[in-house]
């Protein structure tokens, strides 16, 4: 008898961790994880309002029994860089989280996530070289070292110039003798591929970089060359990243280039956030004669009013804004009121309520309590909802 307790007491010992071990894996469906600002997975703030947990026992949607793992529903937090400036186009600084309203397709969120922005930027020098610009090459570089000069110590900057070919000069750096040899290096070319250039850099380049992104993209807006992205893809683009896109738009028309010729001390105007109503639609339908997907051979008016538009659509369906760049001491100012805009943002972030579909736009809308301040950001972003397995 003794034997026998022994053996039964040593069997008990061995199966209890077994039985433990086997429903651990069955008893995760309360924590859930959430992409905070960073893209970075995060454990804080889980609350189930937030980020909904689907337990093992019920499907998604209908409460159907499931077997198997746990189905989790990640939904992730919505940034919104934000700007506010007062009448004078001056910046406001020291407003706190209970100075914004934030709406998502018209119904008021919470504001889980609130920073006054300071931390470094990565950010896509994007400069058209093509044989359309008026300006001297060397004033351009000038003008593009100058702004580099004027980021923080620890931004981030890649160099890549296009014509009818799109030339990664420099992979993102801080290191601002590199930068300065890579903007110098530019060349000027023959046809014109944007929207191949604005793809590259958004799909590959600026795709899951940490941290916060930025395009400044200095160009005419006409495209004679893409074959593979178009004017619509890239706006479209534009509202799924989270890369801020700041144009800096220069007429190169013939009734431009009359009108605007870089005379000593001239001073054009810097349009500062457009509205654009169009940005979430689709951009003209078409192809035409340049060979583009709806881009055009900059022999017409018509091809200059649609680049003028697409610089405005990708500026206002990502957050950023429109400068115009008419003369070189405008093209100056427009570097230098970037930068100064990259130092100088909100960040507010929330967990959509209600949820939306995956693919559907949703438009945004941020306010302060002081009416006659002026708030910039995004227009909106498309829904997306990850299912993973645990």
């Amino acid at each position: 008898m003794r034997k026998s307790a022994l053996i039964a007491l040593a069997l008990g010992f061995f199966i209890v961790p077994l039985v433990l071990n086997g429903q651990s894996g069955r008893n995760r469906g309360g924590e859930s994880t959430t992409s905070g600002p960073s893209g970075k997975t995060s454990n804080e703030d889980r609350s189930s309002d937030r980020n909904p947990s689907i337990s093992n026992s019920t499907a998604p949607g209908n409460g159907e029994p499931i077997e198997g793992d746990v189905i989790r529903i990640d939904t992730s937090l919505v940034t919104v860089p934000v700007t506010v400036m007062d009448k004078n186009g001056n910046y406001v600084p020291n407003l706190m989280r209970g100075d914004f309203h934030l709406f998502d397709n018209g119904i008021e969120q919470t504001i889980a996530y609130f920073a006054t922005i300071d931390q470094p930027y990565t950010v896509a020098l994007i400069i058209d070289t093509s044989n359309s610009t008026h300006f001297r090459l060397d004033d351009i570089q000038d003008a593009a070292i100058a702004f580099v000069k004027q980021l923080g110590p620890e931004d981030r900057v890649m160099v890549v110039s296009f014509d009818e070919q799109i030339n990664i000069l420099s992979e993102p750096t801080s290191n601002r003798f590199e930068l300065t040899m890579a903007i110098r290096a530019t060349r000027t070319g023959g046809g014109t591929r944007l929207y191949d250039a604005v793809d590259l850099v958004m799909k590959e380049k600026l795709k899951g970089v940490p941290g916060r992104t930025a395009i400044v993209l200095f160009t005419d807006g006409v495209d004679t060359r893409s074959r593979r992205a178009s004017y619509s893809s890239t706006v479209r683009e534009a509202q799924e990243q989270e890369s801020l896109v700041y144009p800096i738009a220069y007429d190169t028309s013939r009734e431009g280039t009359k009108r605007q010729l870089p005379l000593p001390g001239g001073r054009g105007g810097i349009i500062i956030g457009l509205p654009s109503p169009g940005a979430r639609r689709r951009g003209p339908s078409g192809r035409s004669k340049g060979g583009g997907p709806m881009g055009g051979d900059g022999s017409n008016s018509g091809d200059y009013s649609l680049g003028d538009k697409y610089l405005h659509d990708l500026a206002q369906a990502s957050g950023g804004r429109f400068y115009r760049g008419d003369t070189l001491h405008d093209v100056s100012i427009a570097f230098a009121q970037v930068a100064d805009e990259l130092r100088r943002l909100y960040s507010l972030g929330y967990y959509p309520s209600p949820p939306g579909q995956p693919g559907e736009f949703r438009q945004i809308k941020v306010s302060t309590l002081q009416p006659e301040l002026v708030v910039g950001f995004r227009e909106g972003y498309i829904y997306t909802q990850r299912k993973t397995k645990d």
